[in-house]
């Protein structure tokens, strides 16, 4: 199984329910909250041309924010990346 990677802050809605639904399947995933150390959102940022958050990684593949996730989960592609 591929490692997942996400992106977090304090206090993000979206940033939870990302992390809910993987603890809803059982996976583990590493979490970067880019709060806790400066410069950590500039790293994010760097790797996925994007501001917000989640970012989320499973293996290599960068799957974007809570809503790229869910519609991957609504459609049954999640289960093939995982």
């Amino acid at each position: 199984m591929p490692n997942i990677l996400i992106y977090t802050a304090n206090l993000c809605p979206y940033c939870t329910m990302a992390k809910r639904l993987f603890d809803k399947k059982g996976l583990s995933y590493e979490e970067i909250n880019v709060d806790s150390k400066a410069g950590l959102r500039q790293e994010m940022m760097q790797k996925t041309q994007r501001r917000t958050v989640p970012q989320i990684y499973i293996g290599s593949h960068h799957v974007g924010g809570f809503d790229d996730l869910y519609a991957l989960e609504r459609s049954n592609k999640l289960e093939n990346l995982l």
